[in-house]
């Protein structure tokens, strides 16, 4: 068994009072070797590359996902407030990236599972679907002294069930904006008093949620992509106190943002902001303030800002943000930073083993999926304590890579777990050093194994 650095041990024992002492210790040896096995992330994975793989009680291991006693709400909490001490500064805002990602899984006795849209097959003349749980996670964007770009690390995942699942099951049908609403909240009443703002793609604009987020105690800033033809108004008109009825909640339409796209009479700002990538770019904008209106609901007041290419690199866009108060600049650059959790969900794939998982049990898969999520962002905090200034970056002769990515943070803790082994026999400054036989046999199979 690895014996990892007070540093690293000090960093995971703010995770203990989720569970019991017994749990807590089998939770450590899954995740000593969720982080070292190569390939598929399962139980019987994670024993094998830690030499256990001739344990009797193994049975026990596997009790933690499907039977155990614990809260995964816990954990969310415990390392949100983590990431934020290494991570975020007093007195900066926290961005939290919120985004849906499909879990390709079948089998009868995965109840979550449902026919989604699967995004990267799918194209805009054609629609993919596959079988799947769809999940809806929240990360926290941060900067990390090895990259040029911002890391968005996952704290939060609940798996987002389809209406024909729901209604099978006997659950209340949840959409993908009810979700957002509660862990908004849920967020919230952890930091009540840092500021916070919510960033998430065209599923999140939705007049409901941006009411939700400003009759908050403490509103919470939420920004999105606004459709070129959603009903703008003006202010209502002030009216005599003498007249009777209702008061009107709008004034007069104004014209759409395709309108105002196409409109000479459009005065553009240029603007230089940050694009992806961690470069500049140059952009042209023109923003002001609204009333959002929806059928059935109350409008909103909200910013949009609309944005177009110099140098027709893409389409027109528009954004927005429920607090009228934001610069536009700062609304573009929070909305570039939500495709940093495009980055996590790839590198979760091609890492981290998401969708190799081999649970069936309810809470099983209630509980890997979140636990691999939080995974990469534990692997992000254990590589920032033991290199906190630059990361030992993989190169060869023919790839220069020139900043580290999450390969090379994974890579840097796996050796560090690795070189923890006990040596024993050896000293410690030795060239030579004694293997023992079982930590051989154990890497040899990891080396034939691994793929």
């Amino acid at each position: 068994m690895p014996t990892p650095s007070p540093e690293i041990i000090q960093l995971l024992s703010v995770f203990a009072v989720a569970f019991t002492a017994p749990t807590f210790a089998k939770s450590l040896v899954l995740l000593y070797g969720a982080i070292l096995a190569p390939g598929i992330r399962t139980v019987s994975a994670a024993l094998r590359v830690l030499g256990l793989g001739d344990l009797e009680t193994f049975v026990n291991y596997h009790r933690v996902l499907n039977r155990d006693r614990w809260s995964p709400w816990v954990l969310s909490k415990l390392l949100l407030t983590l990431l934020i001490r290494l991570f975020v500064p007093d007195g900066v805002a926290l961005v939290l990236l919120i985004d849906e990602t499909l879990e390709r899984r079948e089998g009868k006795r995965i109840k979550y599972k449902g026919r989604f849209r699967d995004a990267v097959r799918s194209t805009a003349q054609k629609v993919v679907t596959c079988l799947g749980i769809r999940w809806c996670c929240v990360a926290l964007l941060v900067p990390v002294p090895w990259s040029r770009r911002l890391w968005a690390l996952p704290f939060i995942g609940v798996p987002v069930l389809s209406p024909k699942t729901s209604a099978k099951l006997g659950k209340t049908h949840r959409t993908s904006v009810d979700w957002a609403m509660y862990l908004m909240e849920k967020v919230r009443r952890w930091q009540p008093d840092r500021e916070i703002v919510l960033v998430g793609d065209g599923a999140y604009a939705a007049v409901a949620l941006v009411q939700r987020c400003q009759r908050l105690q403490r509103p919470v800033r939420l920004v999105s992509r606004l459709r070129l033809d959603a009903a703008l108004y003006d202010d209502p008109t002030p009216q005599p106190k003498s007249k009777r009825g209702p008061k009107p909640q709008k004034g007069a339409r104004q014209p759409n943002l395709a309108t105002r796209l196409t409109d000479p009479a459009t005065v553009w700002q240029r603007v230089t902001v940050p694009w992806y990538g961690g470069e500049d770019k140059a952009l042209d904008l023109v923003s002001g303030v609204s009333l959002w209106y929806h059928r059935g609901t109350p409008p909103v007041r909200l910013r949009w800002v609309l944005v177009r290419c110099p140098e027709n690199s893409f389409e027109p866009t528009a954004f927005f943000c429920s607090d009228p108060t934001a610069r536009p600049e700062h609304i573009i650059g929070w909305f570039v930073g939500r495709w940093n959790i495009e980055v996590t969900f790839e590198e979760l794939r091609a890492q981290l083993g998401l969708e190799t998982q081999r649970q069936w049990s309810d809470r099983a898969i209630e509980r890997t999926t979140p636990c691999l999520f939080g995974l990469f962002s534990l692997v992000v905090a254990m590589a920032l304590t033991l290199h906190p200034k630059e990361l030992p970056v993989h190169s060869t002769s023919w790839y220069r890579k020139t900043e580290a990515t999450f390969s090379d943070a994974l890579a840097a803790v796996r050796q560090h777990l690795w070189n923890s082994f006990q040596f024993g026999t050896s000293s410690a400054d030795a060239d030579l050093r004694l293997i023992p036989s079982a930590l051989l046999q154990t890497l040899q199979q990891v080396a034939c194994y691994s793929g």
